[in-house]
C-alpha cells in the first residue's frame, strides 16, 4: 500500500520519507520561486551593469593601467602573465564575491524587517530551513549569472587561455557562496542596517582590494598576507587563475574546494539557527 498523501497550498506532504523528502525539495523550490518571480520584474535594472561592469573594468585596468604594468619590472611578479591576463580571473571571482553581498544582506533584512517577506512564506507549510535555501539558491543563480556574463567577457577580451577557464564560473560560484551563507545570518540578527554598512566597509571592501585580485598579495606585510590567506576570496581568486591559465594544480584545487564548501556548511549552519532564533525566541 502507497503511503498516503496530502497537498497543502500546493506543497506536499506525505507519510513516506522518501516522498517527505521530495515534498521538502518541493518547498524548497517554491521559495525559490517566490525569488525568481521578483527578480521577473526588476533584471533590466542589473542587466546593463551586469555586461557593462566587466568591460569597463578590463578596459580601464587591464588596458590602461596594464600598459604601464606590462612594459615594467612589475610583470615578474604576474608569474609572465600580462596584467589584462592576471586581474581577469581575479576581478570575476571578486564580482562574484560582492554580487553575493549585495543580494544576502539588504534584501535578507528588508524580508524580515521592512517587507516581512520570510513571514508572509513562513505563514505556509514552509519552513524555515525551506525559506534559507530557496532564498540562498536564488543568490546562487545571481552569482552563476554574473560569472557567466564575465567569462564571456574576459573570453572576448583574450584573457581566458584554456578550456580549463570554463571552471573559472565553478570558482566564482563557490565564492559567492561562500561569502552569501555567512552573510545571511549578519542580516538576520543584525537589528539596524548600519550594521550592514560597517559590514560592507570593514569586512567586503577590504576583501575586495587585499584578497589577489588586483596584485599578488606576496606584495603585502606577512601579517596582511596570512589575513588575505584566510578570506574566500583569496582561495576563489587562485582557483578562478589556475584554470584561466589552463594549469591547475590538483592538490590546491582541492584544499581551495574544501575550504570554501567549509565556509558555505558553517555559515548556511549559523543562518539557519538565525531563522530559528528570530521565529520562536
Amino acid at each position: 500500500m502507497s503511503p498516503r498523501r496530502k497537498e497543502r497550498n500546493g506543497v506536499g506532504v506525505d507519510s513516506g520519507p522518501e516522498r517527505a523528502r521530495t515534498g521538502r525539495l518541493r518547498a524548497t523550490e517554491r521559495a525559490f520561486e517566490y525569488w525568481m518571480l521578483a527578480y521577473r520584474r526588476t533584471w533590466r535594472g542589473t542587466a546593463v551593469s551586469t555586461f557593462l561592469m566587466p568591460v569597463l573594468f578590463l578596459a580601464a585596468l587591464g588596458l590602461g593601467l596594464g600598459s604601464f604594468v606590462d612594459t615594467g619590472p612589475g610583470r615578474a611578479a604576474l608569474g609572465g602573465q600580462t596584467y589584462l591576463t592576471f586581474i581577469a580571473p581575479g576581478l570575476l571571482a571578486a564580482t562574484a564575491m560582492q554580487t553575493a553581498a549585495l543580494e544576502s544582506s539588504y534584501p535578507v533584512m528588508g524580508a524580515w524587517k521592512w517587507f516581512k517577506s520570510y513571514y508572509a512564506m513562513l505563514a505556509t507549510p514552509l519552513r524555515p530551513v525551506d525559506v534559507l535555501v530557496g532564498h540562498l539558491l536564488f543568490v546562487g543563480f545571481r552569482v552563476l549569472t554574473t560569472c557567466l556574463v564575465y567569462l564571456v567577457v574576459i573570453s572576448a577580451f583574450g584573457a581566458v587561455r584554456s578550456p580549463w577557464g570554463v571552471l573559472t564560473v565553478v570558482a566564482g560560484l563557490l565564492t559567492g557562496l561562500a561569502v552569501a551563507a555567512p552573510t545571511f545570518a549578519l542580516a538576520t540578527i543584525a537589528d539596524r542596517d548600519t550594521v550592514l554598512s560597517i559590514y560592507f566597509r570593514l569586512a567586503i571592501l577590504p576583501m575586495f582590494l587585499f584578497s589577489g585580485a588586483f596584485f599578488p598579495v606576496e606584495q603585502l606585510p606577512a601579517l596582511v598576507r596570512l589575513v588575505a590567506y584566510a578570506t574566500p576570496l583569496w582561495h576563489g581568486v587562485e582557483m578562478a587563475r589556475m584554470f584561466a591559465y589552463g594549469i591547475p594544480e590538483p592538490g590546491r584545487i582541492v584544499l581551495g574546494v574544501g575550504y570554501l564548501c567549509t565556509w558555505v556548511g558553517a555559515g548556511t549552519w549559523w543562518a539557519a539557527h538565525a531563522f530559528r532564533r528570530r521565529l520562536f525566541v
